[in-house]
C-alpha cells in the first residue's frame, strides 16, 4: 500500500499544477488532499477517516511552509507521519507544523485526523515562505516541536494570556539554521521584532461559521495588517509573553508577525482564538444565557435606577441608599474576594504600576465633586442621571454583550487581581455597543433635564433629619394644645407596655362567690 501511496504521488508530481489565494475545496486524488499554497481549505475530519494532505510542484525559491489548521472547539493532530512523535505533531483547536524544505524537494505530506468522537469543521491552509523570511518559532526551546510556530493560549475570568516561541532568521534550503544563542549582534536573531495583533469576532455570534471565515484575515501577513490592531511591539529582549483583559462570550483571534528590519522582511505565526469560555463545559458554558439570578438581580437594580435617574434628588432617601449600596457592594464584593478562597467569574505601561492606578483613580473620583462643590444640587442630579442610567446598561450586559460593562468590571478586576495590571484592556466596540452608549446617554440626559426643571425655585436639598426631630421636638414642648405632648415619655411607656405583657401570663384569681348577683 505504501509503494502504490508513492506512485500514485509521483504520477500526481509529473503533472502540472498553479497555486492562487482565493478560497478553494481542493482536489482529492486516491484519499489525498491536494492543497496549493494561499488558499483556505474547508474540511470536516472523522475520527475513523485521517486524510492525509500533500502539496505538489514546490517552487525552488520557497524554503520552508507552514501548514495550519483551525477548528471552533475541538481537537484536531496534525503530524507529519503516521506515527505521533512529541516533536513531530500538534493537537488543539488552532495547530501548524513548519516543514523545512530539502534541496531539490518538491513534495511534502501531511497526516490530519481526530479523536474526537463528533465530525469536525475545519479551515486549513498551507503558507510559503522564502530564505530572506524569518522562522516563526525557529529557536523554540520551552514547547515540544523542534520548531514550534504555535501560540499558546490560556485564559481565565480576569485576564488571557498568549504565549510563543521566539522566531530565528531564515536560511536556504542547503545551509544550516544560524545559532540562536550564541551572539547577540545585528546579524543574529535578536534583531527580530515581534508585533502581537488582535482582532474581535462580532459581538454575540458564537457560530462555526463566523469564526473560519474571520480566520482567514488572520493568518497571512497583509491580511493580519490590514484587519487587526496591533496592540504592542516586542524586541528580542522582551519575554515572549503578552496578556489582554478576559472578555466572556466575546470572539477573540490573536496573531504574532515576525519582522526582520534589517531585510525588511516578515512571516506570521499561527493564529489562536478564545471566547474566555468553554463549549463543553455542563454549566456555564459560552452558549448558557447566564443565571437567573444574575438576570433577575440587575433587572431589579435597572428599574431602582430608572427611578433614581429621573425622581432620585426628589427622593433624597432613596438616592443615599441607592449610591450608597454601589459603593459598599464594591468595598464588601473586594473584600470578600481578596481575603475569602470564594472566586467569581489603559494600556498605558506608567499604569501597570497599581499605586500610580489607583492614586490616579482616586484623583479622579474626587476631582468631579470638588468641581462642583459649589452648587451640590447640580451634582447629586448629575450623579443620579450617569449613575442610574448606567444601571440599564449592566441590566442589558446580562442578557446580551456589550463592551461598554467593562467601564466598571475593568476597575473591579484590577482591584481583585494582582497580575491584571499588565494585561492590556482592550474591547470591541461595534454597533451593538453604539446603540447602548446612545440610550445610556439618552436616559442620562433626559433624567437630568427632567430633575434640574421640577427642582427649580425648590429647596436645594431636604431638612436634615436631625434638625428635623430637634424642630418637633421644642414644639412639642411649648405646645400643651398638641395631644403628643401629654404622651408619656419613653420609658415610661416601655414599662406600662411590660406591664400588660406580664398580665398575659399570669393566672385568675378565685373571687369566692361564684354564683351571679341577683337583683
Amino acid at each position: 500500500m505504501g509503494l502504490l501511496r508513492l506512485l500514485v504521488l509521483a504520477v500526481l508530481a509529473s503533472e502540472p499544477g498553479a497555486a492562487g489565494g482565493a478560497e478553494t475545496v481542493g482536489n482529492s486524488s486516491e484519499g489525498l488532499l491536494e492543497f496549493s499554497v494561499g488558499k483556505f481549505r474547508y474540511l470536516e475530519l472523522k475520527k475513523t477517516f485521517p486524510e492525509e494532505a500533500v502539496l505538489l510542484h514546490i517552487s525552488s525559491n520557497v524554503t520552508f511552509l507552514i501548514f495550519q489548521i483551525h477548528s471552533q472547539y475541538q481537537n484536531t493532530t496534525i503530524s507529519f507521519s503516521e506515527t505521533l512523535l512529541p516533536n513531530a505533531s500538534g493537537t488543539g483547536t488552532d495547530k501548524g507544523l513548519v516543514f523545512i524544505l530539502r534541496p531539490e524537494q518538491s513534495m511534502c505530506t501531511w497526516r490530519l485526523e481526530t479523536l474526537d468522537p463528533e465530525p469536525v469543521q475545519t479551515v486549513a491552509i498551507l503558507l510559503s515562505y522564502s530564505e530572506s523570511d524569518p522562522i516563526p518559532g525557529g529557536c523554540n526551546l520551552e514547547f515540544d516541536l523542534d520548531i514550534d510556530p504555535n501560540i499558546y493560549l490560556e485564559y481565565n475570568s480576569f485576564e488571557t494570556t498568549i504565549k510563543f516561541a521566539p522566531a530565528n532568521l531564515g536560511h536556504a534550503r542547503d545551509a544550516d539554521p544560524p545559532l540562536c544563542d550564541t551572539e547577540t549582534g545585528r546579524d543574529s536573531r535578536w534583531r527580530l521584532q515581534y508585533d502581537v495583533y488582535q482582532y474581535f469576532l462580532p459581538e454575540n455570534d458564537l457560530t462555526e461559521e463566523a469564526l473560519l471565515r474571520h480566520l482567514q484575515r488572520m493568518a497571512e501577513v497583509p491580511l493580519v495588517q490590514a484587519n487587526a490592531v496591533k496592540v504592542v511591539t516586542l524586541t528580542a529582549d522582551d519575554k515572549t509573553s503578552v496578556s489582554f483583559s478576559s472578555l466572556r462570550e466575546q470572539g477573540v483571534i490573536y496573531n504574532v508577525i515576525v519582522r526582520d528590519p534589517f531585510l525588511n522582511t516578515s512571516a506570521a505565526y499561527v493564529p489562536a482564538h478564545t471566547y474566555a469560555c468553554s463549549f463543553e463545559a455542563g454549566e456555564g458554558n459560552c452558549s448558557s444565557l447566564g443565571r437567573v439570578s444574575t438576570k433577575v438581580f440587575f433587572t431589579l437594580f435597572a428599574l431602582l435606577g430608572l427611578f433614581i435617574c429621573f425622581f432620585g434628588h426628589r427622593f433624597w432617601k432613596t438616592e443615599l441608599f441607592f449610591i450608597g449600596f454601589i459603593f459598599m457592594g464594591f468595598f464588601f464584593y473586594i473584600l470578600i474576594t481578596r481575603l475569602t478562597p470564594m472566586k467569581y467569574d489603559g494600556n498605558l505601561k506608567i499604569f501597570r504600576d497599581d499605586a500610580v492606578f489607583w492614586v490616579t483613580f482616586s484623583c479622579i473620583a474626587v476631582l468631579i465633586p470638588v468641581v462642583f462643590m459649589g452648587c451640590l444640587r447640580i451634582l447629586s442630579i448629575l450623579s443620579c442621571g450617569f449613575i442610574g442610567s448606567y444601571s440599564v446598561v449592566l441590566a442589558v450586559d446580562s442578557y446580551l454583550y456589550t463592551s461598554l460593562s467593562y467601564v466598571t468590571l475593568n476597575v473591579l478586576k484590577r482591584a481583585l487581581h494582582v497580575d491584571f495590571r499588565r494585561a492590556f484592556m482592550n474591547v470591541p466596540f461595534q454597533t451593538n455597543d453604539f446603540i447602548i452608549l446612545a440610550v445610556w446617554g439618552m436616559l442620562a440626559v433626559s433624567g437630568i433635564t427632567l430633575q434640574i426643571r421640577r427642582e427649580r425655585g425648590q429647596p436645594f436639598f431636604p431638612p436634615h433629619p436631625y434638625k428635623l426631630w430637634k424642630r418637633e421636638r421644642e414644639r412639642r414642648v411649648t405646645n400643651i394644645l398638641d395631644p403628643s405632648y401629654h404622651i408619656p415619655p419613653l420609658r415610661e411607656r416601655l414599662y406600662g407596655r411590660l406591664a400588660q405583657i406580664k398580665e398575659l401570663f399570669q393566672k385568675e384569681q378565685p373571687a369566692g362567690e361564684r354564683t351571679p348577683l341577683l337583683l
